[in-house]
């Protein structure tokens, strides 16, 4: 694996790293997560004001980057698996 200036904090043999890398790339493009892209990437231009806010689909509200991403403090395991109303 080529050296990289971003830290990461697994390290994986060049194998793990390169199915790590497919099954990431395969989060990315199922169409529940395109449709959250889409969904944050639209409420951005709308907001211009919200830069360094991220989206939150559960509430449907901007909030910092710590808030959003550490579900308010009650850490991310609750959230698995639940459903977003994402709007088109």
């Amino acid at each position: 694996m080529k050296s990289s200036p971003i830290k990461l904090k697994q390290k994986l043999s060049p194998s793990a790293a390169k199915k790590k890398a497919a099954r990431d790339l395969a989060f990315a493009k199922s169409p529940a997560r395109k449709a959250k892209k889409a969904e944050n990437q639209r409420e951005h231009r709308a907001n211009p004001g919200m830069k360094g806010k991220d989206y939150d689909h559960k509430t449907s509200t901007f909030k910092s980057v710590k808030a959003n991403r550490g579900n308010d403090g009650k850490g991310t395991k609750l959230e698995s698996g639940k459903k977003y109303k994402i709007k088109k």
